[in-house]
């Protein structure tokens, strides 16, 4: 319960907190910070419904947790072109999909199949590899700290942005990893058996949450300032 009420404060300050910054920070990059605001707005609407459902009922809500982040996971991936700029993202293509196809489909194949499984509809082993198989579709098109990804070109990245598309890598590839933890201890899915299975879960989800989506914001928030200060000693 407590870090239900966390991740309904925190997701909330981070809203303001970035729409009151959009105005600081050049026009071509209020794009990301409107997106920025709005992964965390809608994160404090279903967090907002979560706590309620657990204090109430005392159950974990799937459904919400997932609602949200079908409309969340998207948005994440589509901040990182409009951070970088259009002339970093690549024309290459793999299976006909560029660079927004292929983070779309990965971000539903992440969010459809460990919804699958946790709600009991296929197995649970199976739905996280196929979740995985949609996590490693977006780190392939976004690329990895240490390398350009298929549908990025890091020559093209401005030199103040830089620090933070890597930054944004890190929490991809690494910061994600805390969800497939979590879903281990899924009541439905079992890999993990406890008690408190569905506890445990919703830990970790909310730290994670709190972590990427948050922080997510926060680095792209401190590059577009970065890349403002740069045009304005420029001018």
């Amino acid at each position: 319960f407590f870090l239900f009420f966390v991740g309904y404060i925190a997701m909330g300050a981070a809203f303001v907190f970035f729409m009151s910054e959009r105005g600081n920070v050049a026009p071509q990059y209020r794009t990301t910070m409107t997106i920025s605001a709005l992964i965390v707005g809608i994160a404090a609407f279903h967090y907002y419904y979560m706590r309620g459902v657990y204090a109430d009922f005392g159950e974990v809500s799937v459904e919400y947790r997932y609602m949200d982040w079908i409309i969340t996971v998207p948005l994440m991936a589509l901040k990182f072109p409009s951070l970088v700029g259009k002339d970093a993202i690549t024309d290459a293509k793999f299976a006909g999909l560029g660079f927004t196809g292929i983070c779309f489909l990965g971000a539903l194949m992440m969010i459809g199949f460990g919804y699958a499984g946790e709600a009991g509809l296929m197995n649970g082993i199976v739905a996280l590899l196929l979740g995985g198989m949609g996590w490693a579709m977006i780190v392939v098109a976004t690329g990895t700290p240490w390398s350009s990804g298929l549908g990025v070109d890091n020559s093209k990245i401005a030199p103040e942005l830089m620090w933070s598309a890597n930054a944004l890598r890190w929490f991809i590839v690494v910061g994600w990893i805390i969800y497939p933890l979590g879903y281990l201890f899924s009541p439905e899915v079992e890999l993990i058996k406890m008690e408190n299975g569905a506890e445990i879960m919703a830990v970790a989800y909310n730290v994670a949450d709190i972590i990427n989506k948050i922080g997510f914001g926060i680095v792209a928030w401190m590059g577009a300032k970065k890349a403002t200060e740069a045009l304005a000693a420029a001018e």
